[in-house]
């Protein structure tokens, strides 16, 4: 299998098919290009290496994108953490931890994106 075919069964996986027909149908001609490279790069290249479990790279997923202030990102992450197998309070755990080294200001918008997202799914009420 090349790059590119690893990196859209490892996306697939990890996000789920919807989000990933979403992703490359609003991408269009212009963003074909981003959507390749991060499928075979990202996903291909980085998530689909051995040494770590999916779990693990979900949880320093969502600690970078905590430290990024990277909320657009977040939500997706937090749902595709709970396919990765983290549970709703590992979640909440990564993002008190990461609170310490990326500031409250970004933790307290993480957990408003976490919050929202898990509730959107029905895990918190």
């Amino acid at each position: 299998m090349t790059d590119h075919e690893i990196g859209m069964q490892t996306r697939r996986e990890v996000l789920g098919d919807a989000h990933v027909d979403r992703a490359l149908a609003a991408a269009g001609e212009f963003g074909e290009p981003f959507q390749d490279f991060i499928t075979r790069y990202a996903w291909g290249g980085v998530w689909s290496r051995p040494g770590i479990d999916r779990r693990m790279r979900s949880a320093i997923t969502l600690t970078a994108l905590v430290c990024m202030h990277a909320e657009h990102e977040l939500s997706m992450h937090v749902r595709a953490a709970r396919r990765n197998g983290l549970t709703v309070d590992e979640i909440r755990e990564v993002i008190l931890h990461s609170a310490v080294y990326a500031g409250v200001p970004a933790a307290n918008a993480a957990f408003r994106v976490a919050r929202e997202t898990l509730a959107e799914a029905g895990e918190l009420e």
